[in-house]
């Protein structure tokens, strides 16, 4: 079987499923490019290349995990976010493209040249820790998270990166690490999805993401209200707070941060509210 027909095969498989159908044809020629370590390149220039049975058993196994709808970015092990290149397993959330507005805010907030100390709470991949990192040479940032699989994961991606001396990575139910601690910003995409939306998620999610990254109680509010008050606590006076929330929790998080200086609520590309900023009050 060549190339060409492999991907023909392979994206007949994928569309084959309602839920895959609209992006088989994408979905099928980044599977078997990563499966074949082969450039995009390859479609164009070497469309009759014939593909040994090794070749063709490890695009059909990349063509299997994907039908079960575990997301490509397991399979192929990489995310871009914010531009760069990070590793991810299923012991990590996936990183997305709403979360880069976190972090352009924070970008937008913090000197370019001055030594900051900055905390980022749940890093799951690493992937805010790296992109502050890798943008704000001389911030040093904690990153915390309560999955030690999680934190090698991040691990990995800051030595990558060539970051890891500049971020330390710490297991941590929140900021329970660093209690003492004072930072010059905060930031945080935390667990914020009601277990009461369990049913209702995308099997993409639901059955391959943790969990434990994804849901935090009835109303999802559950590490917001612990988070708030401990930020409150290690922030220096003026400093930002980052959170990232989901659907209908603006107002709620508005709520929880009473008493804090100048709340915004930034909404993502699809206008819907994604960040919340605010500042720690001179006086806690």
């Amino acid at each position: 079987m060549t190339l060409r027909q492999a991907l023909s095969a392979a994206t007949t498989q994928l569309a084959a499923n309602p839920q895959l159908r609209d992006f088989a044809a994408r979905d099928a020629e980044l599977l078997l490019l990563h499966a074949l370590q082969l450039p995009r390149t390859a479609l164009f220039t070497q469309p009759t290349l014939e593909l040994t049975p090794m070749q063709l058993g490890l695009c059909q196994q990349a063509i299997a995990r994907r039908l079960t709808l575990e997301p490509i970015q397991y399979i192929t092990g990489t995310q871009e976010f914010y531009g760069l290149a990070l590793h991810v397993t299923p012991a990590v959330l996936i990183p997305r493209p709403e979360t880069e507005l976190l972090v352009e805010t924070a970008l937008s907030l913090l000197p370019k040249n001055q030594p900051l100390r900055i905390a980022d709470v749940g890093t799951g991949s690493g992937a805010i820790a790296i992109a502050i990192a890798h943008h704000r040479p001389q911030a040093h940032i904690t990153a915390l998270d309560l999955s030690p699989a999680a934190l090698t994961v991040a691990r990995r991606n800051a030595i990558a990166h060539h970051l890891e001396d500049r971020i330390t990575f710490l297991h941590s139910d929140l900021l329970e690490a660093v209690s003492g601690q004072t930072f010059d910003a905060i930031l945080s995409n935390p667990p914020y999805i009601p277990t009461t939306d369990l049913p209702s998620l995308h099997p993409q999610v639901r059955d391959h993401e943790p969990h434990s990254a994804l849901f935090a109680g009835p109303t999802g509010l559950d590490l917001y209200r612990r988070l708030i008050p401990q930020a409150l606590a290690a922030l220096t006076p003026g400093t930002p707070l980052l959170l990232e929330i989901g659907h209908n929790q603006a107002e709620s998080i508005r709520n929880l941060l009473a008493g804090w200086d100048k709340i915004q609520i930034l909404e993502d590309l699809q206008h819907i509210p994604r960040t919340v900023l605010a500042l720690r009050p001179n006086t806690p």
